[in-house]
């Protein structure tokens, strides 16, 4: 039986592309919402998560500095 290989890596390529375009046409069709309403919900989501992180950050250094302070009044500094 003969083995050809290229017509083997065009067959895939070309099923690729057919998937993706009807992934993406579908993904247009069964949005739920507009793409300016989801991009919207999006920053404000990373925004939400950055303020969390940033006071999450701000808590663990005050809770560093209590530490460092505790050592340095017991081994007297």
């Amino acid at each position: 039986m003969y083995y050809d290989e290229d017509s083997t890596t065009v067959s895939f390529l070309s099923g690729l592309i057919i998937g993706v375009a009807i992934g993406a046409g579908l993904a247009l069709i069964l949005a739920p919402q507009s793409g300016r309403r989801t991009r919207r919900q999006l920053v404000r989501s990373v925004e939400g998560l950055t303020d969390s992180a940033t006071g999450r950050f701000e808590d663990v250094t005050d809770e560093l500095r209590d530490v460092v302070r505790t050592g340095r009044k017991k081994i007297n500094l």
